[in-house]
């Protein structure tokens, strides 16, 4: 049986996500889709709207036949580390392609690209870090230099300014690097753009579209022309059972708590928190009765919203650079769920798998699953905070059968 992987967040799954699905399966001549998904915390550093259970039920009823869930230490990493996790447990787990939307919509320019970086890296690192000297912020100094360098470049290359691109480059970049087989190819991304509010002229919405939708209007009638029907009834579900959807601000009370009962020396133990930024975070978390009034008053050139996004992620979840560092190599394949074509599937290609497939979560001495636990129990405890209402770990959870 033949395998196509998907790297996914689905922060909901949505109209554009069953379109990328299906044209992923089609176009690759596939048997199975494979989505390897963030689990509770996402690479922009922030908390899922609902927890990866839900988000794994969405899949699985709209095409995809297996999920895997990316470890807490790479769905939380800088954009090369995310997408190194991400292809890498696609190769494991048998893909022999990898397809992700893209701005551009075609593999060429994409490919020129990583030649043209990979043969003038030394070039490209000189002028990175010219640029990080004037005061812009690294992924400023990233685009410049690419642009600088993409002027003398005959062949079409991509547009490193679309977020989609940015990503699909990173993982081609890591495939390559890596000399994995696994082989990419895109899919064109139709009608929205990735930080597009919601069109009531279309079917096809932005996730970030979506979400700005849901948590200004408190509503999921707004949404229901661009989500599936299954989407549609888990999103209620959620609603009705812990009232809330989730975001920084419904965790802001625990997280304002983790950062003040540390000193700011105490802080810079966390994973990314980089020395100075401690006392900016101290002091503003006295003074903010809100994640927004907080994140405005810590912003600044040099820390981006996402920077400063996946260092309160780590010092909500306590997570410290030293566990962080012990868990930067892949060790194991979780699977949070499959249908009966990935159970198909599974039952005949893993013993070729080489890294172990986990099913249930034991006792475990490995720093890396150890990670991804204690995420889960951290955002359980904050929705169950805020809802009253319990939520299931890792430990009490199976994987789900459709």
């Amino acid at each position: 049986m033949k395998a196509v992987g998907v790297v996914v967040e689905y922060n909901p799954f949505h109209n554009g996500h069953f379109y990328h699905v299906s044209q992923s399966k089609d176009r690759s001549n596939a048997d199975v889709v494979i989505a390897v998904m963030s689990g509770n915390f996402l690479q922009r550093g922030e908390p899922a709207v609902i927890d990866k259970w839900h988000r794994t039920k969405m899949a699985l009823k709209n095409g995809v036949d297996i999920v895997i869930e990316l470890p807490y230490a790479f769905c939380t990493g800088h954009a090369t580390f995310f997408a190194e996790g991400a292809i890498q447990l696609l190769e494991a787990i048998g893909c022999t392609n990898f397809a992700f939307g893209s701005e551009e919509g075609t593999i060429h320019p994409f490919l020129n690209t990583f030649t043209l970086l990979k043969s003038h890296e030394e070039q490209y690192n000189a002028l990175i870090k010219q640029y990080v000297s004037t005061g812009i912020s690294y992924p400023q100094s990233l685009f410049k230099a690419y642009e600088e360098l993409r002027q003398k470049e005959q062949g079409h290359t991509i547009d490193l300014s679309k977020p989609n691109n940015i990503l699909g480059y990173h993982y081609i970049e890591a495939a390559k690097r890596l000399n994995l087989n696994i082989e990419p190819m895109t899919i064109p991304r139709i009608q929205a753009g990735f930080h597009d509010d919601i069109n009531t002229e279309s079917t096809i919405a932005s996730a970030t579209g979506i979400r700005k939708a849901i948590f200004e209007q408190q509503s999921l009638e707004e949404i229901v022309q661009f989500v599936p029907d299954e989407t549609y009834m888990l999103l209620e579900e959620w609603q009705n059972k812990y009232i809330s959807f989730i975001q920084w601000e419904t965790f802001w009370p625990y997280l304002r708590f983790a950062i003040l009962r540390h000193t700011p020396e105490q802080l810079t133990r966390f994973a990314d928190v980089s020395e100075g930024i401690e006392f900016a975070l101290s002091k503003a978390a006295k003074k903010s009765n809100s994640f927004n009034q907080f994140m405005t008053l810590i912003k600044s050139k040099r820390y981006t919203w996402t920077r400063l996004q996946r260092m309160l992620t780590h010092i909500f979840t306590g997570i410290t650079k030293e566990q962080l560092h012990n868990s930067s190599k892949l060790s194991y394949i979780r699977l949070l769920g499959m249908t009966k074509n990935g159970q198909a599937y599974l039952s005949k290609h893993k013993k070729q798998f080489p890294l172990p497939l986990i099913s249930r979560v034991a006792s475990t001495n490995d720093p890396m699953l150890l990670l991804d636990i204690r995420a889960t129990d951290m955002y359980a405890l904050g929705v169950e905070m805020a809802s009253g209402e319990l939520i299931a770990g890792d430990y009490q959870t199976p994987p789900i059968r459709l």
